[in-house]
């Protein structure tokens, strides 16, 4: 099936969802007594170029939270859960009946996150997201377990509330989507999904060194 590009590449996305988030970021602000203070995190490697955009338009800190897919050696492509550096888990229907292969897999997803953490941890801001209020992004979500096992590692951290933000992402998954943060903004549901890359004109690989120079750029503007 042929791709049909609703974005040129991450950054053209990035700006076009900064904008959404900003409107309601400030419908939201003016509801309130107290001020609203706002910090991004991203999925790297692929959300990072969509967040700097957004962590602009807010004029906040742009920080990471890494989950990384659980999947069978024999298998790669086919996600059977996701697991964040601190634990946070997330199965699909899919997952071993072993416990044994279930914890083999666990660690093996999460050493990646922690390799792919502390590549990225010169970048990283020293801030806390207590109390505040938290932005999820990343370029696109398929089978939604990174950015909800994303999202319950952030909550540990006791943040006033919780957007995921995406450009992308199937209708299918909305509803589940809505129930692990305080408010959802995806700027398109393309019917038939299939893969979040088949939207963009340009979806190459982030490199470890771009993602980084995101998370130094932001830190750096502010």
């Amino acid at each position: 099936m042929s791709s049909i590009h609703i974005f040129s590449d991450r950054a053209d996305a990035g700006e076009k969802l900064a904008e959404v988030v900003f409107t309601e970021f400030c419908h939201q602000q003016l509801t309130r007594d107290w001020p609203l203070k706002p910090i991004v995190y991203a999925l790297p490697r692929g959300g990072l170029p969509v967040a700097v955009p957004v962590a602009r338009r807010l004029g906040c800190p742009l920080n990471v939270v890494v989950a990384k897919k659980i999947t069978l050696p024999s298998n790669p492509e086919l996600a059977l859960g996701a697991v964040t550096v601190d634990g946070c888990l997330v199965w699909s229907k899919q997952k071993p009946h072993s416990l044994g292969v279930q914890y083999s897999l666990i660690e093996k997803a999460q050493q990646k996150a922690f390799s792919q953490l502390e590549k990225l941890s010169s970048g990283k801001p020293r801030v806390s997201c207590l109390d505040r209020l938290v932005i999820l992004v990343d370029d696109g979500i398929a089978t939604g377990m990174t950015m909800v096992a994303a999202a319950k590692s952030i909550q540990l951290q006791k943040p006033n509330a919780i957007w995921i933000c995406v450009p992308l992402a199937p209708q299918e998954l909305l509803a589940a989507l809505r129930e692990c943060c305080d408010r959802l903004i995806v700027l398109e549901s393309p019917h038939p999904f299939l893969s979040v890359g088949r939207f963009y004109y340009e979806f190459t690989q982030v490199e470890t060194e771009v993602a980084l120079t995101c998370l130094q750029q932001q830190r750096e503007w502010l």
